[in-house]
């Protein structure tokens, strides 16, 4: 039922109010509602917030976003956990109403004594609602200036406009009519369900040796611990690492996803499951449970959190295989199929069967997950979650944040958008984006300002710009320049990127032309990695990394993603984007071409950044210290390999320091 005052198309709104939006801690974001009322009537609106106590907020006050538009939007920051609700509140504002009415009667002299007397009663009406100690007495001088008949009319008129009874009543609106929009829930999360950078690694590489004539020797998470403190130091908050679990051995991988393995070939992580364990145990090689304690603290002490690969699939030797046939969908010769995603073949993989037990299966995902955050996991990279029903992932997700809200699960899936945007509506805090394929000026604008527009009530994405199944063509053709452009714009764009290990070295040799694989993958080979002598040699872009990775720390507008705007430039080669956020603005402009030198004029949105259309821009480029004055329009040349981008903060601040390629 419309109320009194309309208050129509309340957002954001997720599957019709069915489902909560979603926010994180310390996030602003809008609220908006179509509001209008009667003829000439003036309407005014809030937003209102309940915590998850049910206790009602302090009102925030509504703007009309653009002039006869009818649409109010106010932006509102929840600081606490939990299950939140907002409405919308609309009335009449007769004060306002009446101002307006008398700005045009009485200086033409219509009808100026009963105009000032109804002036009068609304001013002390309004009086009756402000507090004494916030400028009650300042709206009562008005009533009495408006009755003061001894003063010219247009005297009576200017008390009520004086800005310091303007300012008492926009606090204190005399509200009538007031009507209130149905409750839409919202759901608070912690600030990593939003923000954060990701590092991925496979414990088995690091410490590995490879010696000719001789047997591989895996790394151990004992080894893998020992990376850490260099992934910590580029600034890295969660480190990712692909299954840990016991491999099987029937269609085991070989080298370059070879049918025909050797005896020392070491396997896929994802074909879970082995005459060892399943999903709940660890890869022998690896170490021991005690082991993978022992990495969480070493992470835990250099203020990173552990990510696991929850893979729900496993290996024809995994014991569920034989306790519980019932999961398997068997073919007419008594066979299991192998799972395929076309025309990718996982012949060492068997997918499960939801239709037969799907209260089981929902059981056994949530034990496992609870094993793994006993042990100390509180993030799961969860791998081709759109091929299982939207229902199984409900039921585990709901039933895990029943007694864990805190834990995150970003959601792997690559697929068509409305599934994508369906498993963050039934509860993954994040998903993998098409950006690792969007290369074009017109192709990133559209589809972050998708992104950041609003799908962000329901879905936030991890910009990673490679993984051990994608190395993209631009990484492949674009050199150096490519990667390190390509890490500029996953870090400030998002609130939240990653990369797979190597990617500071700009890794970027494919397995044949045309093909996405890395040549020697990782995920059928160990690939131990000489990080020392990159570093010593200059063969690594992570001075890039860590200075990417404190720009975003220091800046909170870049821990945002509702904020991003898009700003015009004039070569298609250069893009100009800006955040917003608490006093701190940051403008970035990115040379997309790597393999040429690129100049550009660059056209701020003034208003976009807070500021008027004439106002100076002075800013601190945060990768070279270098200060500019920009304003509205200012022109910039940006080199491949010394200046791939401009990352400014708006009002000068400290440098981060160090050259981005040195």
């Amino acid at each position: 039922m419309i109320g009194r005052i309309p208050v129509l198309d309340v957002r954001p709104r997720v599957e019709s109010g069915r489902r909560p939006a979603k926010a994180v801690v310390g996030e602003s974001f809008q609220v908006s509602a179509t509001v209008f009322g009667e003829g000439q009537e003036v309407v005014g609106a809030n937003v209102t917030l309940r915590d998850p106590a049910g206790r009602p907020g302090p009102w925030t006050p509504m703007r009309e976003l653009s002039p006869g538009s009818d649409r109010w939007g106010a932006e509102v920051t929840p600081d606490t956990e939990g299950r939140w609700s907002f409405a919308v509140e609309a009335w009449s504002d007769p004060v306002a109403g009446w101002l307006r009415q008398a700005r045009i009667k009485v200086p033409a002299g219509i009808g100026t004594a009963l105009v000032l007397a109804e002036g009068a009663e609304l001013y002390a009406r309004a009086a009756e609602h402000v507090p004494k100690r916030d400028g009650r007495e300042a709206v009562l001088a008005v009533v009495d200036a408006l009755r003061d008949r001894g003063r010219p009319p247009a005297a009576r008129l200017a008390a009520a406009l004086a800005p310091d009874v303007t300012a008492v009543l926009a606090r204190h609106p005399l509200r009538e009519r007031v009507t209130l929009s149905r409750p839409l829930p919202l759901l608070v999360e912690r600030k990593r369900a939003l923000y954060g950078s990701w590092y991925e690694l496979f414990p088995r590489s690091e410490g590995a040796r490879l010696t000719r004539g001789r047997p591989p020797v895996s790394g151990t998470l004992r080894t893998a611990a020992r990376r850490l403190p260099a992934v910590a130091a580029m600034g890295f908050d969660v480190v990712y690492l692909p299954p840990v679990h016991p491999i099987g051995t029937t269609h085991r991988k070989g080298p370059g996803n070879s049918l025909s393995p050797g005896p020392h070939d070491v396997g896929v992580p994802w074909a879970i499951g082995s005459p060892d364990g399943g999903h709940d145990a660890l890869h022998p090689d690896l170490g021991t449970l005690e082991d993978f304690d022992h990495f969480v603290a070493v992470a835990r002490a250099l203020r990173l959190e552990v990510a696991l690969d929850f893979a729900f699939q496993c290996s024809p030797d995994h014991p569920w295989v034989r306790e519980h046939p019932e999961w398997f969908r068997r073919r007419p010769d008594g066979s299991i199929a192998y799972a395929e995603n076309p025309p990718k073949k996982y012949q060492d993989i068997h997918p499960i069967c939801f239709d037969r037990d799907p209260e089981g299966l929902v059981r056994e995902a949530v034990r496992v997950l609870r094993h793994w955050m006993a042990h100390g996991v509180r993030i799961f990279r969860v791998d081709n979650p759109h091929t299982k029903p939207l229902g199984f992932w409900e039921a585990v997700l709901s039933e895990v944040a029943r007694r864990d809200p805190d834990v995150v699960f970003l959601a792997e899936a690559f697929t068509r958008p409305a599934m994508m945007r369906a498993l963050a509506e039934i509860g993954f805090q994040q998903s993998y984006t098409y950006f690792t394929w969007r290369t074009t000026k017109q192709e990133l604008t559209e589809y972050l300002t998708e992104l950041a527009g609003p799908s962000a009530a329901a879905m936030r994405p991890n910009l990673f710009v490679n993984t051990p199944d994608i190395l993209p063509a631009h990484l492949q053709h674009g050199g150096r320049a490519a990667f390190e452009l390509r890490a500029v714009l996953a870090a400030t764009l998002s609130p939240s990127w990653g990369m797979y290990a190597g990617y500071e070295l700009c890794e970027n040799t494919p397995a044949r032309e045309g093909s996405e694989e890395y040549l020697r993958s990782e995920k059928y080979e160990l690939r131990p990695r000489d990080w020392a002598s990159a570093g010593r040699t200059g063969r690594t872009i992570a001075p890039l990394i860590t200075a990417l990775n404190r720009i975003r720390r220091r800046n909170p507008a870049l821990h945002q993603l509702r904020n991003l705007s898009f700003h015009h430039t004039d070569n298609d080669n250069v893009i100009a984007y800006a955040k917003r956020s608490a006093g701190n603005t940051v403008i970035v402009v990115v040379n997309l071409d790597p393999h040429h030198t690129q100049e550009a004029t660059v056209s701020l949105d003034m208003p976009r950044l807070g500021l008027a259309w004439h106002e100076p821009a002075p800013v601190c480029d945060q990768l070279t210290g270098e200060s500019y004055h920009w304003g509205r329009a200012f022109y910039v040349r940006l080199e491949p390999g010394r200046t791939p981008a401009h990352i400014a903060v708006l009002r000068p601040s400290p440098p981060i320091g160090g050259s981005p390629t040195s």
